[in-house]
């Protein structure tokens, strides 16, 4: 989908004042209300903006370790293993790979022993042939899009 220097503009307002009400969105941008909200329901359908949600921290929420798991799983498992991790709530995130391994997932625990408990349970489930665990020590570039949406801009205005 094409995003135009006006949705560049629109993107970094969301990001950077999340919660801000649309009318005023329209204000700071110096366009009509009507023309803001057909973009923003554009953008929804096409599926840039995915979600309204809250930001939430694991870390404030009792859980600072951070983990990355990879999965290797039995041939022709996937699928299987995939709707299990669903059922582990201290998994927030896992995708298919490619490389060494099957699945990545990131994994949060309250503390290292939390975390090996969480990777015995991975280790548990059918389909599971065999883990391995990286702890994240320090965030360096945290989640972002703000970069890529101004890079996608400027490429817009050329």
């Amino acid at each position: 989908m094409a995003v135009d220097e006006l949705d560049t503009r629109i993107l970094r307002l969301l990001l950077e004042q999340p919660g801000t009400s649309v009318r005023e969105y329209a204000r700071l941008l110096g366009i009509a209300r009507g023309t803001l909200q057909a973009r923003l329901d554009r953008l929804e359908r096409d599926g840039v903006i995915t979600g309204t949600a809250p930001s939430l921290s694991p870390a404030a929420l009792g859980h600072p370790v951070l983990a990355f798991v990879h999965i290797e799983v039995t041939q022709g498992h996937l699928d299987e293993v995939g709707e299990a991790l669903a059922a582990v709530p201290e998994i927030v995130e896992a995708f298919s790979i490619t490389g060494g391994g099957d699945l990545l997932t990131r994994v949060v625990a309250r503390d290292n022993a939390h975390l090996e408990d969480v990777v015995q349970k991975l280790i548990s489930l059918p389909g599971v042939v065999r883990t391995r665990s990286e702890v994240a020590l320090r965030e360096r570039v945290p989640h972002r899009l703000l970069p890529l949406v101004e890079s996608i801009g400027r490429s817009a205005r050329r």
